[in-house]
């Protein structure tokens, strides 16, 4: 009887060999976790919102001043808060990926653990906020909501586990461009909601910190499939509100808006090429090395893309259920 050998580089073999390499870098992830609940500041949606049952007339005035102001924010903001806000809601999807790969009794499932309830205040102060200040027609949010959830986010790269942590981190530092980029666009108006959309920002950044750190701590223990993983991430990563409904049209309003684009997501490569010193890494296999020149080559192919789409960008109007089916236009 003949035996048969799987071969070296099937699918299972590979999974198992990243998680034996997640396994050795437990030590690293302990103390960077460590360092990061040293760091981080705890706040919660009730600290911006005024939210007791017994309310006092100064927090009466205080959301109904805060209903006047919101009502100078222009439907392109809007637009940016509410996909950034379904964005958030989208946890579970992640938690899952997450759980999936790493598991719920190592350190990876305490980290898992902690960074769902640090992410899962951004969807409830975000919501919070959205309903006092009146910003939607707010069915129409609610089942947009559904329908994300609903439809599932199963992505190709949640079957490799270095994929993830490539991903999380290039995401991670999107959503905190994104959340930045709408506080400053709403400016001085709503400095209440220029403050929320600071905080997330913050936390989104201490935790683009810690993925992109992992990565690293990968980088240096299997250097070849971690340049690999990263080459099939980096070129273009398929944003978490894919599945919502209105996606694109809302991407291209936040485009438009100057909020995030593909200028952000050109800097966000080259700044993980440069952190991550994928230029200067030797001793390759041939996969490697084919894997690292592929990569120095994505901004490249970024920049083109940015140039097409500014070059092809005409004005477009836009109407959207939630906030009323109002039409506005944009260049």
């Amino acid at each position: 009887m003949d035996v048969i050998i799987p071969p070296e580089h099937s699918d299972s073999y590979e999974i198992e060999a990243k998680t034996a390499v997640l396994k050795e870098i437990e030590p690293v992830v302990e103390e960077m976790m460590t360092e990061h609940v040293k760091k981080r500041r705890l706040w919660f949606p009730s600290d911006f919102l005024p939210s007791d049952e017994k309310m006092d007339e100064d927090d009466d005035r205080t959301l109904s001043k805060l209903r006047e102001r919101a009502r100078g924010i222009a439907d392109s903001v809007r637009v940016s808060v509410v996909l950034n806000l379904l964005t958030e809601e989208g946890l579970p999807h992640f938690h899952r990926i997450i759980s999936r790969y790493l598991g719920d009794k190592s350190i990876w499932g305490r980290w898992n653990f902690l960074w769902t309830a640090e992410e899962d205040r951004h969807g409830c102060v975000l919501r919070d906020y959205a309903r006092d200040a009146r910003l939607f027609k707010w069915r129409e949010v609610e089942m947009m909501q559904y329908a994300y959830q609903e439809a599932g986010f199963t992505p190709e790269w949640d079957k490799d586990p270095y994929r993830v942590f490539v991903y999380t981190t290039l995401q991670e530092r999107a959503t905190q461009f994104s959340h930045r980029n709408t506080g400053r666009v709403v400016g001085e108006e709503e400095p209440l909601l220029k403050g929320i959309l600071a905080s997330v920002a913050a936390d989104e950044a201490k935790h683009y910190t810690f993925y992109r750190k992992v990565f690293e701590a990968i980088l240096e223990v299997d250097p070849n499939r971690a340049l690999q993983s990263a080459l099939a991430i980096m070129p273009s990563i398929e944003m978490p509100g894919i599945s919502m409904p209105n996606f694109k049209d809302m991407a291209d309003i936040v485009r438009r808006t100057g909020i995030y684009g593909p200028w952000d997501y050109k800097a966000i490569v080259e700044e993980a090429i440069k952190y991550w010193k994928i230029d200067v890494r030797t001793g390759l296999s041939e996969a490697g090395r084919k894997a690292q020149e592929k990569i120095l080559e994505i901004p490249k192919r970024l920049q083109r893309v940015a140039e097409y789409m500014e070059r092809r960008s005409r004005i477009k109007s836009f109407r959207f259920d939630f906030i009323y089916g109002r039409e506005f236009s944009m260049k």
